[in-house]
């Protein structure tokens, strides 16, 4: 597991001043970018071979509200990785109360930028990221 912190911006809240629904798909994102700069993937790097890994799946399930100012920690779980994509889980929580607020997943798949088309990448690419991973993933 990896935790995202993150406080909640004026900007990301409605006239109800919780936080609008999309933008959590922004702090997973956030998260996880984050995640992997930890585990030593230099994105940058990939996109120079290019390399891209779009999502392809996204879902969300809000639960409680986050509030402007609040500061919010995002639990963010590698639950699978090979050489053809990445599936990422993720659980908002208050830092202040421990209560969940949302959770959500991902699916990413890694494509060529000149073809568009899913490509597999070398298992020397992979090896890192999925020891770092292994204790989030399941089974």
């Amino acid at each position: 597991m990896f935790t995202y912190k993150r406080r909640v911006n004026f900007y990301d809240t409605d006239l109800m001043g919780v936080v609008h629904h999309a933008n959590y798909i922004r702090y997973f994102e956030e998260a996880r970018v984050e995640y992997l700069r930890a585990a030593g993937w230099d994105l940058t790097e990939l996109m120079d071979e290019g390399i891209v890994f779009p999502i392809v799946e996204v879902e969300a399930k809000y639960k409680e509200s986050a509030r402007y100012d609040e500061i919010i920690l995002i639990h963010t779980f590698m639950r699978k990785v090979d050489r053809v994509k990445l599936e990422i889980e993720y659980e908002a929580v208050s830092e202040k109360t421990g209560r969940v607020l949302a959770t959500g997943r991902t699916v990413n798949t890694f494509t060529d930028t000149k073809t568009g088309r899913i490509v597999r990448l070398p298992k020397d690419k992979v090896a890192g990221l999925m020891e770092f991973t292994k204790g989030d993933r399941n089974g």
